[in-house]
């Protein structure tokens, strides 16, 4: 059985995770006949290690994952980091304040860096349910207390397009600002992308590009469809990332990964 790619890249909410945050058996069947077949599978996701570490547990994941929209490789089976980029704290007080001139204030939460990295989150700031937890806290220089992976913010009133759009606008030279789902615009360090991480991962795996697929559903996935070979979104992506993918599957809620590669595996 021969798979044209020696290396699946997969997002993880919204693309391999379903709602529930469960993966289907149909998937994790397909991605392990395409590793038989030759491929490895990695993990690119926004969220950093710790958020990201049962996951890979669940999937009994052992290899290397890219976290933190590429701020972190992560070696699962190791339980080790192999590298981490950090935010430049001063750069980005300065950037929070020319973006606050510019639209009001914001709520804020920091996400730590390391492998236990708490994420702080400010009163105001909307929190998705879920099994993660956060370190709530009414004083602000606890938010900058330690070194830091990426800053979430939150505005009042503007929707997250545009608040990704002012936010580019006005400290684009300064940061790096994403959308990577509901609620979650981050600020990353200048040159941060999924794509960084996943070109070092890939390097450490001999594995080129034009050996890449990618899969994702948010605007956070561009860089990295950029970098691969092929880059796939899921029905359920954001029409930013459909406008630049290759191919267009089921959502992640119907096994669109699962179906791709079925085809490339001829099923």
């Amino acid at each position: 059985m021969s798979f044209p790619y020696r290396l699946i890249a997969t997002d993880l909410d919204g693309t391999l995770l379903r709602s529930d945050e469960t993966v289907s058996q149909r998937t994790r069947d397909a991605l392990a006949a395409a590793t038989a077949a030759g491929a490895a599978h990695i993990v690119v996701t926004g969220r950093a290690v710790p958020w990201t570490r049962h996951i890979l547990d669940d999937l009994g994941y052992q290899g290397l994952a890219v976290c933190g929209q590429g701020a972190q490789v992560y070696h699962a089976g190791e339980n080790k980091l192999l590298t981490s980029v950090t935010l430049d704290r001063r750069l980005a007080g300065l950037a929070l304040a020319k973006l606050e001139a510019e639209v009001g204030p914001l709520d804020l939460a920091a996400s730590r860096d390391g492998l236990d990295g708490k994420v702080v989150v400010s009163p105001g700031y909307r929190v998705q349910e879920g099994p993660l937890r956060v370190l709530v806290s009414d004083d602000p220089a606890e938010l900058w207390a330690a070194p830091l992976n990426k800053l979430y913010i939150q505005h009042p009133a503007l929707g997250d397009d545009e608040l990704t759009r002012v936010a580019r606008s006005t400290v684009g030279g300064l940061v790096d600002v994403v959308m990577a789902g509901e609620g979650i615009v981050e600020i990353l360090p200048l040159g941060l992308s999924k794509a960084t991480g996943l070109s070092l991962a890939a390097r450490r795996l001999g594995v080129k590009s034009t050996q890449t697929i990618a899969f994702g559903d948010m605007p956070n996935d561009i860089p990295m469809f950029g970098w691969a070979a092929h880059g796939v979104a899921m029905a359920n992506a954001h029409d930013e990332l459909k406008a630049v993918a290759h191919e267009i599957t089921a959502s992640n809620e119907h096994d669109g990964i699962a179906l791709v590669l079925e085809e490339l595996l001829g099923r």
